[in-house]
């Protein structure tokens, strides 16, 4: 018996590659989700949804058949914040507000109980949305996605606001992209494929992993090259981070939500990039009892030499997590090879 309350969950932009190409529908993705036997449905409205945010009635009848049919109930809606709408023109923030207000009735209709705000939304901004989220009865969530992390100086303002508001309305969305241990092996080979110096990947990937500060890595490869590609690959570690997983711990009553960023799950059934086996334990340990839901994004990185598998990729993640939770392994009855 499992001595957590964690569940698990998929965020439908894990399968944006095969979605786009039309070789997946909505309800494709959605009875994908449900095969690895996750529960908790994850969308961003404007790319899930045609018509967003128009929601028709027949759609949403359609929508709640689908979470009874294949068993899974939604769980959050991420959305954006398009602050230049107009040509020339910069939002208010009470412009901004009503577009939040838009997300929370869509979310609302289709039976959302979290959004995800996106990183760059002001605490400002979010405390005036705290009475809404509280109307709607929907938690909002700000997105922790490195290069920031939970103790970052633009978190602990986000956190000042939860603590002056008071609200329980207001929290956290942590995404485990904040903790990549190793630079993900399907884009620094497709940058290689691109024309990047293996020897200075090499020396990137191993100077990251030693936990060196990029602005450091960076000087030392502009001494080395000056090939823009060859500084790209450097940039990386400035936007790909690792931060101790355990500073969650003190975060924990905050945590709404949590994205499982993966970029390339082994035959081994481990993530190349991501310690998921020390995060599973910090968060079990702090008593979590949200979702974690997978996000695969080794899709983009692989697409020019690979057929994208996402539906596996994800497949992969869910069986590696029934592991680290405690739950009953199912044998794996599939293998593909995505890294030459």
């Amino acid at each position: 018996m499992s001595n957590h309350q964690i569940k698990r969950g998929v965020s439908l932009y894990s399968y944006q590659e095969e979605f786009f190409l039309q070789k997946m529908s909505l309800e494709d993705c959605i009875a994908a989700v449900a095969k690895t036997g996750a529960t908790g449905i994850e969308i961003l409205g404007e790319q899930s949804i045609w018509g967003f945010p128009k929601l028709t009635d027949a759609f949403v009848d359609q929508w709640f058949g689908w979470m009874d049919k294949y068993g899974v109930t939604p769980v959050c809606h991420d959305f954006m914040l398009d602050y230049t709408m107009t040509k020339g023109k910069y939002y208010s923030d009470d412009e901004a507000l009503q577009s939040i207000i838009r997300d929370l009735k869509f979310a609302k209709r289709l039976g959302f109980k979290i959004m995800r705000a996106i990183v760059n939304i002001t605490p400002e901004l979010m405390e005036k949305a705290a009475p809404y989220a509280e109307e709607y009865d929907i938690k909002i969530g700000i997105e922790v996605h490195s290069p920031w992390h939970i103790n970052s100086a633009w978190m602990a303002r986000h956190w000042e606001v939860m603590e002056k508001t008071g609200s329980k309305y207001l929290g956290f969305v942590p995404d485990m992209g904040a903790f990549t241990k190793r630079l993900a092996r399907v884009q620094t080979d497709r940058m290689i494929r691109e024309g990047a110096d293996p020897k200075i990947v090499e020396f990137v990937c191993e100077q990251h992993e030693k936990g060196i500060m990029a602005e450091y890595i960076i000087a030392q490869v502009s001494q080395m090259s000056k090939r823009r590609i060859d500084i790209a690959v450097a940039e990386l570690t400035r936007h790909n981070t690792y931060y101790n997983p355990i500073a969650l711990l003190q975060h924990i009553p905050r945590i709404f939500h949590i994205h499982a960023k993966f970029y390339e799950m082994l035959d081994d059934g481990t993530e190349y990039s991501i310690p998921y086996e020390d995060i599973i334990q910090i968060l079990i340990k702090g008593g979590y009892n949200g979702y974690l839901s997978s996000e695969y994004e080794g899709n983009r990185h692989i697409q020019d030499v690979y057929e994208v598998d996402s539906v596996e990729q994800v497949r992969r993640q869910q069986e590696m997590f029934k592991r680290l939770l405690g739950e009953e392994v199912a044998p794996n009855k599939k293998s593909i090879v995505v890294q030459a």
